[in-house]
């Protein structure tokens, strides 16, 4: 049990760094402008680290799902990718070489596809950026605590790529797609609790994490918004039983990288010992969803339109 609750804390805190920064970075990365007909790109990411390229990088890493996801959709493609567990969306990618990822770096391998560039994350790959750069690659850090940011990367990756066009048709289908689902919404919000779920522990996740704001964008109120951040993981909150069983919410969404039944076990298990837990409206109606881990908990790249898709339902089923 011991070895259990130990290896649950180190998904844990890997989950969330990968998914915590401070602040929002949509407004840090930018392209620089280029002299007209130059071949040479320089931009800055969202470390505001100024990054310069002779050329198109043709040889590409990434370390996360969400940076290959948007790579792939620009008409790029990738000679490492991050590692997985489960089945790869992209048809492309699956012969690709893995190189660990923005948790666990595989320099070795990185070393031998003798890459142009590496996309790494935001704070967590910056601890990374001398090794990486000692195997002759450049390094491009950003990440996705919203939807802007997301539309910020395909941008920067766009330019990077000189495939500005197909960027700009990829941040138009995202903001469509978030105008058609705030349209249709209409009357009152349903009272939702997001939680992030490991085996004996669980967070809330707040607005400014990209859960969150997804929430939010789909139409319902995140009833842990005022909750305090946690000081290494300010995206998310520790549970507080009694001002849950206040807002009395009417779904519980559960996000998880590990079993998804033991995670809302162990929840239940959890918030069950608090008078007043069985009286929630998501408690009696069971209105438990557990979310697509490829879809939510980290970056789901330009698939981030599913996840608003799949929150619009869940909300839809309640009126």
């Amino acid at each position: 049990m011991k070895r259990n609750t130990l290896l649950n804390t180190v998904i844990l805190a890997a989950f969330l760094a990968g998914c915590a920064q401070s602040q929002s970075k949509a407004d840090v990365a930018k392209v620089d402008d280029s002299s007209p007909g130059s071949a040479a790109v320089s931009l800055t990411d969202f470390a505001e680290r100024t990054v310069t390229f002779e050329h198109p990088p043709e040889r590409i890493v990434a370390l996360s799902n969400g940076e290959m996801d948007i790579i792939y959709e620009l008409g790029g493609e990738l000679v490492g990718r991050p590692n997985s567990n489960r089945t790869i969306a992209i048809n492309e990618a699956k012969n690709v070489e893995e190189v660990g990822s923005t948790h666990s770096v595989d320099l070795e391998k990185i070393t031998a596809l003798q890459p142009d560039v590496v996309l790494g994350n935001h704070p967590m790959n910056t601890k990374d950026i001398p090794a990486i750069e000692g195997t002759g690659a450049q390094v491009i850090l950003t990440g996705a605590n919203s939807v802007d940011d997301i539309k910020k990367q395909v941008e920067l990756f766009g330019k990077l790529l000189r495939k500005e066009d197909k960027s700009k048709e990829i941040i138009d289908n995202i903001e469509n797609k978030v105008d058609e689902v705030q349209a249709s919404q209409s009357g009152e919000r349903p009272r939702v609790l997001l939680v992030y779920g490991a085996p004996g522990t669980n967070m809330a996740a707040l607005p400014n994490s990209l859960s969150g704001n997804l929430l939010e964008l789909a139409g319902g109120e995140n009833i842990a918004s005022d909750f305090p951040g946690l000081d290494s993981y300010p995206q998310y909150a520790q549970l507080n039983t009694e001002r849950i069983i206040e807002a009395n919410p009417e779904i519980i969404l559960l996000m998880s990288h590990g079993n998804p039944e033991e995670v809302k076990d162990s929840f239940l298990n959890e918030m069950k010992k608090n008078t007043g837990w069985n009286d929630l409206e998501a408690v009696k109606n069971d209105r438990f969803v557990i979310l697509p881990s490829d879809l939510f908990g980290t970056n789901p790249g330009t698939r981030v339109t599913e996840s608003l898709e799949f929150l619009q339902e869940i909300f839809k089923e309640l009126k």
